[in-house]
């Protein structure tokens, strides 16, 4: 054995321990609190529940981010771990060196003694700004200090069977542990499921929400309080909502769903934090756009609108929008442009020249016409590093004048542009010659102004290998004419 594989004395003794499990629970009061870290991985990797559980109730540090060691969903190991935190409210006499303030139940897909290092540095507070501010909100019986457990939820269609586990432990102990879910993820679970969820994790502690809903009346009628009271709420996500009265035989949108859409839309006034908001696939009406938008109250830092319907007033009403003026990244991709004026879209573009730094338009069928009237806004844009253009229908002619208003952004690291008209037949076909020869011509009007990072020249994604013909610095074709 070389020296450089020896084990240390203190692995050497961590071995010992597991090899005796109950010598192993009887030394935790004396032990070295620099052994606990790496006899509870050792413990958790070699499934010994018994002396998990005990080492959790005896934790000497302020932080267990045992989530860490959760790659995979462990009903026992979970189980144990609950099991040691039922064990530690239940001592009458506080032990000696109890410390333990935070269970964080969070996979944050880093190694548990690295987290752990980062925990005890300060990286994980036990009590953090935002939750200062969530604390003025609470009522006064959740203040009293009691152990936290932070962990993240996503709920797909139906619970799993740890998820089961951790809702009934948290409901029979809502009293005396304070359960604070950071980032939640709802995608078609019953309403009944979601009414109990957000009954045990407190709507105030919810800092990003990811939400996908069919049942629209049932939900809305119970979500929308809880909207209002996620006062920490920084990032919010909605997909496949529909609102719209267009509906395919739902013509109009009944009274009652009328009145909790509204009730839904003015809880955004109550978002004090939000800085990202994102709609995937959601039908509103411009009814209920407007409002939507009017609500905001703080200036979005993100605003992701993609697969969605947006009239001309809706464009009118984002670039009339105050909050909407320091924007960083605005998506807007798969929104049909093809008939809506740029006169609006220009003048949001305007709006956030100064700040803009990602900027989306992909598949939004826009014309020759429509880009020429941005161009100029465009130009003014001087903090933009990642701009996508893809799937629209631009001239040769057209790309060339984008290409040159752009030539002065020097923070540019990302561009995608779209292959010109010029490279499809009238059927729409792929002309592949011509798109190995025009490509090289545009990439020179960019590397005139400056050195560019990467970029590309793509066609439309083609029909029959799903793929698309690519120009970076030389072609890469579909694999059709490979």
């Amino acid at each position: 054995m070389s020296i450089k594989n020896t084990p240390t004395l203190q692995q050497l003794a961590v071995q010992t321990l597991l090899s005796n499990q109950a010598l192993a629970i009887s030394a935790l009061e004396s032990m070295p609190t620099s052994f606990f870290p790496p006899l509870f991985k050792e413990a958790y990797d070699g499934r010994h529940m018994g002396l998990l559980k005990a080492m959790v109730a005896a934790w000497p540090f302020s932080c267990l981010p045992v989530g860490a060691l959760m790659k995979t969903p462990d009903v026992e190991a979970l189980q144990a771990v609950l099991d040691g935190l039922d064990m530690l409210q239940s001592q009458k006499v506080r032990p000696r060196r109890w410390k333990l303030q935070v269970l964080d139940l969070r996979n944050v897909h880093h190694d548990f003694l690295d987290v752990w290092t980062r925990t005890q540095e300060g990286a994980l507070s036990t009590e953090t700004g935002s939750e200062e501010q969530v604390g003025r909100d609470l009522p006064r019986y959740a203040l009293r200090p009691r152990l936290k457990v932070v962990t993240d939820l996503s709920f797909s269609f139906q619970l799993k069977e740890h998820q089961t586990c951790l809702l009934q432990w948290a409901q029979q102990r809502k009293g005396s542990v304070r359960l604070c879910c950071l980032r939640m993820t709802i995608c078609a679970l019953p309403v009944e499921i979601i009414k109990k969820v957000l009954d045990i994790f407190h709507p105030y502690y919810i800092e990003e929400l990811e939400l996908f809903t069919n049942q629209l009346l049932p939900f809305l009628v119970h979500f929308a309080s809880c909207l209002g009271r996620m006062r920490n709420l920084r990032k919010l996500h909605l997909t496949q909502i529909y609102l719209r009265t267009d509906r395919v035989g739902c013509p109009t949108l009944t009274y009652t769903e009328e009145k909790c859409a509204i009730k839904v839309l003015s809880q955004f006034s109550k978002l004090n934090c939000l800085q990202h908001f994102s709609m995937n696939g959601v039908y509103l009406s411009s009814d209920h756009m407007k409002p939507l938008f009017r609500c905001l109250k703080t200036p979005l830092e993100s605003l992701c609108i993609t697969v969605c319907q947006l009239s001309q007033s809706d464009l009118k009403h984002l670039s009339q929008r105050q909050r909407l003026c320091h924007l960083k990244h605005l998506v807007l991709n798969g929104v049909d442009l093809s008939k809506i004026r740029p006169t609006h879209l220009r003048v949001l573009l305007e709006n956030v020249a100064d700040t803009l730094q990602n900027l989306e338009l992909m598949n939004c069928k826009m014309k020759d016409s429509q880009l020429s009237a941005l161009l100029s806004a465009l130009s003014q844009c001087s903090q933009l590093t990642r701009v996508c253009f893809y799937e629209n229908d631009f001239s040769m002619a057209v790309l060339k004048d984008l290409l040159q208003s752009m030539a002065n952004l020097s923070k540019l690291i990302l561009e995608l542009y779209p292959a010109p008209l010029e490279c499809y037949d009238p059927q729409g076909y792929i002309l592949v010659e011509k798109f190995t020869q025009v490509c090289p011509v545009l990439w020179d009007i960019v590397t005139a102004q400056r050195q560019p990072n990467i970029v590309a020249f793509a066609t439309r994604i083609c029909c029959e290998c799903l793929m698309r013909c690519v120009y970076e610095t030389e072609s890469r074709l579909c694999w059709c004419w490979q």
